[in-house]
């Protein structure tokens, strides 16, 4: 098996990333989380900063902005925004959803329950496309000092969409306000179109549109059926990048993907605790290795306490927060890996292995670590340990053991199962 990531395209990657406020491929500049809130919360935020996190997604609510035409009160946003910032956090503000200034109720379904109610439509008249246009503007003009990367609506391509999904009136909707955010700010970090899953037929015609000039990255959510884990979001990848370079200016034929939103609810027909656990970790470090910059998991916490209801349970803390076995995973991770940067998956003569290489810079020296897991039946695996004379193992829950196995004539053995492992060498 061949190195996934020459390290020379790794560093154009990067500084592309860089030059448009997007992390570069090191843990844990990417990692990021989906919260439903603006105001307070402080102990929340207080929780996701020290697990490592380093963005929020969150929605950037139009009707709550402007209640009268024309005018915009930021306040909310003010607030969380400058509650982010004490603490090293960057903000995705979503910009969604509609507004009954401009447009009139239909009848749709809820995106959750399919029951069908009466909601605004989104903007798909002349008035209301320039009013959100300008308001999108505004809102990248008024936050253009705070390193902020916008999001052009929710999952248009299903019931988020009012009355139903229209991929060519998003299109209308999303390049004029596009092109009234690059001009009002042409250094904002803007990404589109967040699909629900990665849904090709909309993403080709969204690409088709022009709309991959103006934007910094693609993003999607890549959720999937609980049986197919993280690993399986590598062939949609593929698929989504061969349409960016099918669709895209010249100059930007390596527009990076973001993996926008996704999770897995551990209600009672989903996965256990430890197996979303194991899925989280998971998500991070196979992202990384598609070369995917930011990666958000959904969601931050529970929404309720039935355990039979999916909403409710897909967050990494509880309804009253405390810490699921999720949130340990990914702690552990940005803990084990922290300022790394994926260098390639080794080889092991097995595709459902997975041992990646990790390098940092310190000391004037190169360190190295290993994540690593299967996604098969558990096994024991001789890995290169180059001239080590000695390791330490840290499984996910962040509990260390040295040294973790028997080290010799270069090789060592390690035991693999589905939650990953952190492996630290010593030379």
């Amino acid at each position: 098996m061949k190195r996934l990531l020459p390290i020379a395209i790794l560093l154009f990657l990067a500084s592309s990333f860089r030059a448009a406020e997007l992390p570069s491929l090191i843990i844990p500049q990417g990692v990021g989380i989906n919260i439903h809130f603006v105001r307070g919360h402080e102990r929340d935020l207080d929780l996701i900063a020290a697990a490592g996190i380093k963005f929020i997604r969150m929605d950037f609510g139009w009707v709550g902005i402007e209640q009268k035409k024309g005018e915009y009160d930021w306040s909310e946003y003010e607030a969380l925004t400058a509650n982010l910032e004490k603490r090293g956090l960057r903000a995705i503000y979503i910009l969604d959803y509609s507004n009954p200034l401009y447009e009139e109720p239909v009848a749709s379904k809820n995106p959750l329950n399919g029951h069908e109610h009466r909601d605004t439509a989104s903007p798909q008249n002349p008035e209301s496309i320039a009013a959100y246009a300008k308001w999108a503007a505004a809102a990248a003009k008024h936050f253009s000092s705070r390193h902020i990367i916008w999001e052009i609506w929710n999952e248009p391509n299903i019931t988020f969409w009012k009355p139903k999904p229209d991929v060519q009136q998003y299109n209308t909707m999303c390049l004029a306000a596009l092109k009234a955010i690059r001009a009002a700010d042409p250094g904002a970090t803007i990404v589109a179109p967040a699909t629900s899953r990665v849904d090709l037929q909309f993403l080709e015609v969204f690409c088709a549109s022009g709309a991959l000039e103006y934007i910094d990255g693609v993003s999607v959510h890549p959720y999937r059926n609980y049986d197919q884990g993280p690993e399986t979001a590598a062939n949609d990848y593929a698929s989504l990048r061969a349409l960016i370079e099918k669709y895209a200016p010249a100059d930007k034929k390596n527009l990076p993907i973001i993996s926008g939103e996704w999770g897995y609810s551990t209600f009672s027909h989903g996965l256990s605790l430890d197996k979303q656990a194991d899925f989280v970790a998971r998500q991070q470090l196979v992202n990384l290795l598609n070369h995917i910059p930011i990666s958000i998991w959904y969601d931050w916490q529970n929404d309720g306490e039935n355990p039979d209801e999916r909403e409710e349970n897909f967050g990494i803390v509880s309804y009253d927060l405390k810490p699921k076995p999720a949130y340990i995973a990914l702690r552990t991770l940005t803990t084990q890996i922290n300022d790394f940067q994926i260098d390639y998956r080794l080889p092991t003569g097995h595709q459902s292995d997975y041992v990646i290489l990790f390098k940092s810079k310190s000391n004037g020296g190169v360190a190295e670590k290993l994540a690593a897991w299967t996604t098969t039946e558990p096994h024991d695996l001789a890995i290169d340990s180059g001239h080590a004379t000695k390791a330490w193992i840290t499984d996910s829950k962040g509990s260390t053991r040295t040294p973790f196995t028997k080290v010799e004539y270069g090789k060592a053995q390690i035991h693999l199962d589905e939650s990953p492992i952190y492996i630290t060498f010593e030379r």
